[in-house]
């Protein structure tokens, strides 16, 4: 399986940290928060990584190099005319994701931006039908509302046995595609990791700059997304503040 690490942002609200550095180059316990990253694939055994950037891209691949340092090899998707959203991004890097592989293989996509301590070697493959699996987490404070619901379990099979309960995925829905009659609802928030098959891109490969949320809801709603709850440690570092809360949590 291969990952890319979306390293293309700007990080405005990281101001004025991001003037001179990529957010993903922010360190946190002393180390970037992309090596976090690169550690934890190579560690599960996940070796060919891509990773896209565009501000001050040249500081992340000067630090980076090919990779051969954490045992992994790792490829640049330069996007030189500027950021291209996350979507947009990703299909810009789809000919790096498919090269050497099965053109269906599934990838990985991680944020850059976010930290945790989430065990990629317990990714399992996608169930029958499902064009992506996102993890979602509890609402974090600064998205109280949330982005998707999980409806209905459906489990993997590998040679007719079915994997535990704990590797289940379940349907993703849209808040606002759901009627709950004013009843209460579990609301959970997208994490920023993902496992795609190269066709929930390839129809919008002719679109240049392009967010992902629309793709995912449009995904959730045609009954192709599907999610798991992920219970690690994770933090979105989307402002200096949190970025200072999480070094003193994992100081601690």
């Amino acid at each position: 399986m291969k990952a890319m690490i979306l390293a293309a942002g700007r990080g405005e609200r990281m101001r004025p940290l991001t003037d001179s550095l990529p957010k993903p180059m922010l360190k946190v316990a002393g180390i970037p928060l992309i090596e976090h990253h690169i550690i934890k694939l190579a560690k599960a055994g996940i070796t060919d990584i891509v990773i896209n950037h565009a501000w001050l891209g040249d500081k992340i691949e000067s630090y980076l190099k090919d990779g051969s340092q954490w045992g992994v090899s790792i490829q640049y998707s330069r996007e030189t005319e500027g950021g291209l959203e996350t979507a947009g991004g990703i299909i810009k890097a789809l000919p790096l994701l498919m090269e050497n592989t099965d053109d269906t293989a599934p990838f990985l996509v991680v944020n850059g931006d976010v930290y945790t301590d989430f065990d990629f070697a317990d990714i399992t493959p996608l169930a029958s039908g499902y064009l992506a699996n996102i993890w979602l987490v509890k609402n974090p404070e600064h998205n109280t509302k949330g982005d998707f619901l999980l409806a209905d379990e459906k489990h993997i099979s590998t040679n007719d046995t079915k994997v535990s309960k704990s590797h289940c995925q379940q349907n993703v829905q849209n808040l606002t595609s759901v009627s709950t009659c004013g009843a209460a609802i579990s609301s959970f928030t997208f994490s920023g990791i993902g496992l795609y098959k190269p066709e929930f891109f390839i129809p919008h490969k002719n679109e240049n700059i392009l967010p992902l949320g629309p793709l995912l809801r449009s995904a959730a709603d045609n009954e192709q997304l599907s999610g798991k709850l992920l219970t690690c440690k994770w933090t979105d570092v989307g402002t200096p503040e949190r970025l200072n809360e999480l070094n003193q949590m994992v100081s601690l």
